[in-house]
């Protein structure tokens, strides 16, 4: 690498690994109040509009508070917080150079291809787009105080964010404490701790929670339910083993996982806890910290025998050795299968890679030969590691037979932005800069009397 690339090479990694913050961090380095892309112009703190212009109180901040103030407020994960005018105006030309761009908020998801009908979707509709655009334009304009709406309940930086649905975690389990250094290479740390469950429990919800200080570190953090006897590590996929059942996944970007109701997340009795948690230095050490999960169960009336069985699987894309190398300044397509041998339902899809992947999509191959897209992400941002949760009346019911195909895209050329150096040869790997080719896929298995109801069920509405 030139050594002029150097400084730019190492922010862009750094980018790539920091998650939420740098993503609004690449466009504020390198713009100026005098670039437009952030502003001190004097403004009037009563300044309203005519009554069919655009203004921050009326149109803005209801759009802002459903959509960015959890993770822009203070404590939160955005680099500045977005709640009052007076904070939002300042970054005006930016919020909509981002919101144009669709890269903020941060959902990778293609908008015209495949399934759109998604829980917990943070892409902006095309009128919250033209609605921000249009104030930025006009000036942006605040409006009348009494316009605005009441300021919604928002999280404390380290509460659990599902609490608010759900109210406090059933049960907590925190893994042993790790000290993450300044500087350094990759780090993975996978502590075993008691579950402390005593009976099959059927889970209803999982946040995985890094310390606050932690998230900017944690680049994954897998959890696995393992027998208590069992002393087995971790597989470089962070499976356990044998009698071990997927507790869940978490990487940068993601909150948690909600279990649909008609189905059941094992959490058995007499388990243990198996962490595999990546950690990457940043530049700032950080002594004990502590990551946890948090699990919600259902009732006692609502037990494995009552529910179909979903399961969280890593379904590898990369197919022959399981192995690849991207030759530098080169690309590369990988493609995986997988054929299900019973009626099953696709619950959610999330893409998983690192620094050269650039897209990724979702296939489905039915029995009659039929070819269909579920999903497909175009514009890949090692930032975000998003679980997309089909809307229940659209998840995918797939017949027995039934083949998945992922197919991914890497560029390892100069045009990738997150390529930290395109002379490099890439192969896959657990570190950062190696690179990784797989999807983590919740499924509900299904006989075929329950994939027939909901099939009836379907018709009907």
């Amino acid at each position: 690498m030139h050594p002029a690339q150097a400084p730019r090479r190492r922010w862009q990694l750094s980018l790539a690994i920091s998650g939420a913050v740098a993503v609004l961090l690449t466009a504020l380095r390198g713009v100026t109040p005098a670039s437009g892309a952030v502003t001190d112009a004097p403004y009037s703190p009563h300044r309203v509009a005519d009554s069919t212009a655009v203004t921050f109180t009326r149109d803005v901040a209801p759009i802002l508070q459903k959509n960015c103030q959890l993770c822009h407020s203070p404590g939160g994960i955005g680099p500045m917080p977005l709640i009052t005018y007076t904070h939002t105006r300042r970054y005006g030309p930016l919020i909509k150079q981002l919101v144009e761009a669709r890269e903020m908020p941060p959902y990778q998801y293609d908008a015209h291809i495949g399934i759109q009908q998604l829980q917990h979707d943070w892409r902006l509709s095309e009128d919250d787009i033209s609605t921000i655009v249009q104030w930025v334009e006009d000036g942006m304009p605040q409006g009348d105080p009494a316009d605005m709406p009441p300021a919604p309940p928002l999280p404390e930086a380290g509460e659990y964010r599902l609490a608010a649905d759900y109210g406090p975690p059933d049960l907590i389990v925190k893994a042993a404490k790790y000290t993450v250094p300044a500087i350094g290479q990759d780090r993975w740390w996978r502590p075993s701790v008691p579950s402390g469950i005593t009976t099959d429990r059927c889970i209803k919800a999982i946040e995985t929670k890094p310390s606050v200080a932690g998230r900017a570190v944690t680049h994954h953090a897998n959890s696995i339910f393992v027998p208590a006897a069992s002393e087995r590590e971790p597989d470089a996929t962070g499976g356990g083993g044998p009698g071990s059942v997927r507790l869940s996944e978490y990487a940068l970007g993601k909150i948690g996982e909600v279990i649909p109701a008609d189905a059941c997340r094992i959490a058995p009795a007499g388990s243990n806890v198996l962490f595999d948690i990546h950690y990457f230095p940043n530049g700032k050490e950080i002594v004990d910290d502590q990551l946890e999960v948090g699990i919600w169960f259902h009732g006692p009336e609502v037990t494995p025998e009552t529910r179909h069985r979903q399961t969280l699987g890593l379904y590898a894309l990369q197919s022959g050795s399981g192995d690849f190398e991207i030759e530098p300044r080169g690309t590369l397509v990988t493609q995986g299968f997988h054929r299900f041998n019973t009626p099953v339902r696709i619950d959610s899809w999330q893409p998983h890679g690192h620094l050269r992947l650039v897209a990724k999509r979702l296939e489905v191959l039915y029995p009659d030969g039929r070819r269909e897209t579920l999903s497909m992400v175009s514009n890949w941002n090692p930032g975000w590691h998003h679980s997309h949760v089909y809307e229940e009346a659209v998840a995918p019911l797939l017949p027995a037979g039934s083949v998945i195909i992922n197919t991914a895209w890497y560029d390892n050329t100069e045009k990738n932005t997150y390529n930290p150096d395109p002379d490099q040869w890439v192969g896959i790997g657990d570190r950062t800069t190696d690179e990784m080719s797989h999807a983590w896929i919740a499924v509900t298995q299904l006989d075929d009397a329950a994939y027939q109801k909901l099939l009836t069920q379907r018709a009907k509405k």
